[in-house]
Order: C-alpha cells, then sequence, then structure tokens
C-alpha cells in the first residue's frame, strides 16, 4: 500500500489534486469531514459521541478522530492500494497518532505532499469559491481567521515530517494540470509509490 497526507492551507487545491490522484493512483480518499459527517449520519456509536463534540461547537479529541479513522482504514482496506489522508493530521499529537495507527496494522504515511501557496492567493481564491458556491464561511474575516489558525497549528507539521524525510514541498499556484505533474514526480521517485 501507498499512504500520502495531501497538506495545504484552505484554497490551496488539495482537493481538486486529490481527484487527481485518486484517478492516477486508485488511491482511496479518506476525508475526515466526509467521514464524520458519514458517521453521525448512519448514527454510528463514533458517530454520537463525535456529534457530542460537534454539537456543541468544540473540537473532536484526536483518540476519538483516530479511532474513526481506524475503523475507516479497516473498512475499505481489503479494496485499497493505499490512501490519501486529507485534513488530518492537523496538528503534531495527531501525525504521531496517526503514525501509530498505521504502524499497528504494518502501514506508514509514505509521502506527505505539501501545497505551498502565498495567502494573498489563498485569500482570493477563497473569496471566489464563497462568490460561486454561496460558502458563508469563504469571506475575507473569517478567511483571514482559518489561516491564523492555520499557520499556528498547523504548520509546525511541515517541520515534523521534513524531520522524518517525508515532506514534499510543491508551488500550488498556476494551472492545476502543472501542479498535479509536479505532485506526480515527486510520488513516482518513492520506492513504494504505485504503479500507474
Amino acid at each position: 500500500m501507498f499512504n500520502l497526507v495531501i497538506f495545504g492551507a484552505p484554497g490551496s487545491g488539495k482537493g481538486t489534486q486529490s481527484e487527481k490522484l485518486i484517478a492516477q493512483y486508485g488511491l482511496t480518499h479518506i476525508s475526515t469531514g466526509e467521514v464524520l459527517r458519514a458517521e453521525i449520519a448512519a448514527g454510528t456509536e463514533l458517530g454520537k459521541i463525535a456529534d457530542s463534540y460537534i454539537s456543541k461547537g468544540q473540537l473532536i479529541p484526536d483518540d476519538l478522530m483516530v479511532d474513526i479513522l481506524a475503523s475507516e482504514v479497516d473498512r475499505l482496506r481489503p479494496q485499497s492500494t493505499g490512501f490519501i489522508f486529507d485534513g488530518f493530521p492537523r496538528t503534531i499529537p495527531q501525525a504521531e497518532a496517526l503514525k501509530k495507527m498505521l504502524e499497528e496494522r504494518g502501514e506508514e504515511v509514505h509521502s506527505v505532499i505539501g501545497l505551498e501557496v502565498a495567502d494573498e492567493e489563498l485569500i482570493e481564491r477563497l473569496i471566489k469559491r464563497g462568490a460561486m458556491s454561496g460558502r458563508a464561511d469563504d469571506n475575507v474575516e473569517t478567511i483571514n481567521n482559518r489561516l491564523k489558525v492555520y499557520h499556528s497549528t498547523t504548520s509546525p507539521l511541515r517541520d515534523y515530517y521534513q524531520k522524518e524525510g517525508k515532506y514534499q514541498a510543491i508551488e500550488g499556484t498556476g494551472h492545476v494540470d502543472e501542479i498535479f505533474s509536479k505532485i506526480s514526480g515527486a510520488i513516482d521517485k518513492h520506492p513504494a509509490a504505485p504503479k500507474k
């Protein structure tokens, strides 16, 4: 299996590039937001616990999030060639918990793709996205807050994965296909990379 973390600020293109990675390498996309919504909708035990936090506007504790991810990995693993983790980890404790959960299954994170985009460009993209999609959280004030949170809590992950020799910085501006060809170039160099 080949496991990948896609990493970047809101608006950096993670969703767009994940779709292209799935098409090219047949990886299974695990978005923590989608998984949580599905667990809650299905009324699972984990979903009910998660909902008790979300409904109060609280963050889900790391151990609960890892339990939810572990059950998703176990469910999808038999038919998967590997995973793209999107939206997780966001902090170093989450990265350590993900590492431990994968090690327990004889797996690891092979590569971390970091989409690097300047804040000015991110703000412009998110405002455009908000205008097109009507997403209420894509306004200047909220965007600036989200970027602040991202830089303070998630950026240290870059250093964590650089120390592990797994972080691949990818310039996230330009045409979608050009960015993708940089990502696939970085993945293809990895000895465990899936064959296209």
